[in-house]
């Protein structure tokens, strides 16, 4: 009887550190942005300066739609190879935009300036 319950106890624990089978990314489809994106079979996708976090990101978007301007009709694309062109924190926020929110490119680019609209306002001008 002792026995047992000391096995019950450790069954416990392992399950207490490896969180019971609860994993936090059991349906896969939750960590993907834009699902059923199809890639065209000979997509090649543009190097892209790197948007850190700490300019215009308005600026940004222009030369992301420019660079990416044969495949502006497509929106899964442009909002799935986005993160292509992100590093650091803007990286970051990327991955943890809510699916649900993001519905279209529009959104997404709403949302881009939203986060970063403080760099533009402090960029400095000629005044």
């Amino acid at each position: 009887m002792v026995e047992r319950e000391k096995f019950n106890q450790r069954e416990e624990r392992l399950r207490a550190i490896e969180g019971g089978g609860d994993h936090a990314f059991a349906n896969m489809a939750e960590l993907y942005l834009v699902p059923n994106v199809v890639i065209p079979p000979k997509f090649k996708v543009s190097d892209f300066d790197k948007y850190k976090g700490t300019t215009c990101p308005k600026n940004h978007l222009k030369v992301y739609n420019r660079k990416m301007v044969a495949d502006s009709k497509n929106e899964k694309l442009l909002m799935h190879f986005f993160q292509e062109s992100l590093t650091r924190a803007a990286v970051t926020w990327y991955t943890n935009l809510e699916p649900s929110r993001v519905h279209s490119w529009k959104d997404l680019m709403i949302s881009f300036i939203r986060q970063y609209q403080y760099n533009s306002n402090m960029a400095p001008d000629r005044m």
